[in-house]
């Protein structure tokens, strides 16, 4: 590693500490429903959007009643991010005239906005107007956000109340989220973008002359718009001239803010962050990497408020820390190695394409490799899926490090809430395992963990890995699938097992050279997000209704400490053994392989 990363991580492990533990005793107060410090003039806004919905904020919801009020909430979502792509064409705010979104693209775009992954088989810029930017997909935005931070309110609930059915009012929880603590940040966070160059307009496209025409070539797309291919199943390439170019224009700053504090990581272009409208220069790029920790981060230190002992949210963040220092600096060591074709070639012909002796292909001249291959670590590791660089660019090893952070189940950080409660899964796990080995009845914070909640426990933990590997097979198996393949080989594997692992963790960044805007795929990652969200919130609901019925016990000379050093490498170990034996196999064919075959044929 240089001078530069090691400095660039720890200033923002430092940084990002600041500015989360302040936060984090806010957001513990937000979870009550008492009055929010320093908005008492937001209480009356708040009590006509409950007087609108005939919500009674005072009424606690058992668990299958909040899990039903959430789904509820968000199919209808679902619904109307569907509907509004359908009929787009015909409604204001479309300068460009975009035309109506495909039935199987509409469909996986709603089921990705709502379940917080912001998977993108389109290009903003050149599909989606102006009103379905703004309105569905920023809408949801905000909503997914709120409903996993709602999760893990009603979760840590579970934990710090005792002998009561009720789990909190899922009502109440995502409109306190939404109007206390996402809005405000996001109204501050966009403006700053905009005062650092992000725009924000309502303008038509603008056309500009180019001083030198340029020829290029493209593969040659059908009525289907898929591309052609010859007998040989080659590309049919056509060669083009332009004078001009298109600059897009639009509503982006507002979208940025919520996308990057959200953990949402959908954006306005195709280019994502790595475009300069989104993304202008290093200090943007920077922030954008701390909003994206800055709310998970934070839940940890409100967990450890809301449960009455600090020290518990400090054993979790210390448990993510270190398991994404360790994964950071593989993919930083990773990047930072010049790729050894290129060693056969001399200096001065590498000196273009190499920056600080290492892989600039793929990332910003503006951000560089240290930036570049944090950011990657950051938005794979927080179940974000922005990017400021081509993760399919990656060294073998380096592309492998993101694929791990998302198998390990998003909850190094993790997305807003889906973070922290992936994460007391896994520790309700590891002190069931410290149990079994000492012969004690498991228990943490007080609640004695029993059968029922193992049960719970089990389906969070397999029902991502299933989807992620069952969905690779089918697609590495079916002609459909085989078809988005642009590199063969183990890469390509890679690009499979890639989409697959990040629709189902519900991160939503992409090895870029699968071509997965075709209905195979369009249906079958919309599966996998949906199933990656719902079929773990509903089974850690009924965790969180199980362990607030129960007593919490009193800590004896027994009780096995949760806040030390021990527990937290019994966390990390399980978190490492029970998600990577998971994927070992799978890793092995792809990025694993493509690694050795790199150095085999240097």
């Amino acid at each position: 590693m240089t001078t530069q990363a090691i400095v660039l991580l720890l200033t923002f492990l430092a940084i990002l500490l600041v500015l989360s533990y302040p936060l984090g005793s806010f957001i513990a107060k937000l979870a009550g429903n008492s009055r929010v410090p320093g908005f008492g003039w937001l209480s009356g806004v708040e009590k006509v959007l409950y007087r609108a919905a005939s919500v009674n904020p005072e009424q606690g919801m058992g668990w299958k009643t909040y899990a039903f009020a959430l789904l509820v909430f968000n199919t209808l979502g679902a619904l109307a991010v569907y509907l509004l792509q359908r009929v787009q064409q015909w409604l204001p705010l479309n300068p460009q005239g975009f035309a109506n979104i495909s039935p199987d693209s509409a469909f996986n775009t709603a089921v990705s906005f709502v379940s917080n992954t912001n998977w993108q088989g389109y290009s903003g810029e050149s599909a989606m107007s102006y009103l379905t930017q703004m309105l569905v997909l920023v809408g949801q935005n905000f909503f997914s956000a709120a409903t996993g931070i709602a999760v893990v309110f009603a979760l840590i609930r579970g934990f710090s109340h005792h002998s009561v059915k009720a789990i909190g009012n899922f009502w109440v929880d995502i409109t306190r989220t939404t109007l206390y603590l996402l809005l405000p940040l996001s109204v501050i966070f966009a403006v700053f973008l905009m005062g650092q160059g992000v725009i924000q307009n309502f303008d038509g496209y603008k056309e500009a002359t180019l001083l030198d025409p340029v020829t290029y070539s493209q593969p040659k797309v059908g009525a289907d718009g898929q591309p052609l291919k010859d007998a040989q199943g080659a590309p049919v390439m056509e060669t083009l001239t332009t004078k001009t170019q298109t600059i897009a224009m639009g509503p982006v700053a507002s979208q940025e803010s919520i996308k990057m504090i959200g953990t949402n990581g959908g954006g306005f272009f195709n280019a994502n962050s790595a475009h300069p409208y989104e993304n202008p220069n290093y200090l943007t790029n920077f922030a954008q990497m701390l909003s994206i920790f800055l709310i998970p981060a934070a839940l940890c230190f409100a967990f450890g408020r809301m449960v009455g002992d600090i020290r518990q949210g400090w054993a979790v963040l210390g448990a993510m820390t270190i398991l994404f220092v360790v994964m950071t600096i593989g993919v930083l060591v990773a990047e930072q190695q010049i790729h050894p074709l290129m060693q056969a070639l001399n200096v001065d012909q590498v000196t273009s394409v190499l920056q600080s002796g290492g892989n600039m292909e793929g990332k910003e001249t503006r951000f560089g490799i240290s930036a570049s291959a944090l950011f990657a670590a950051i938005t794979t590791a927080a179940s974000c899926g922005a990017v400021n660089a081509m993760h399919d660019s990656l060294m073998p090893l380096g592309g492998l490090v993101p694929i791990v952070l998302m198998q390990f189940g998003e909850v190094v950080f993790g997305g807003v809430g889906s973070g922290l409660y992936g994460m007391l899964i896994f520790a309700i796990l590891a002190v069931f395992i410290a149990g079994l080995m000492i012969g004690r009845t498991p228990e943490y914070l007080g609640k004695k963990i029993q059968s029922y909640e193992m049960k719970m426990t089990a389906i969070v933990i397999l029902v991502t890995p299933a989807l992620v590997l069952v969905g690779t097979a089918i697609a590495v198996m079916a002609d459909a699938g085989k078809a988005g393949i642009a590199n063969p080989g183990a890469h390509g594997f890679s690009e499979m097992l890639y989409a697959f692992t990040s629709a189902a963790n519900n991160n939503g960044s992409a090895f870029a050279g699968l071509s997965a805007n075709t209905p195979f795929y369009n249906i079958m990652l919309a599966i996998a997000m949906w199933f990656g969200r719902f079929a773990m919130i509903v089974p850690i609901l009924a965790i969180a209704g199980s362990l607030a019925s129960k007593k919490r016990l009193e800590v004896n000379a027994g009780t096995m400490p949760t806040h030390g050093w021990m527990f937290i490498s019994l966390l990390v170990g399980t978190v490492v053994l029970i998600s990577v034996l998971n994927y070992v196999p799978a890793l092995a064919l792809g990025p694993v392989v493509e690694h050795l075959q790199l150095f085999a044929a240097h």
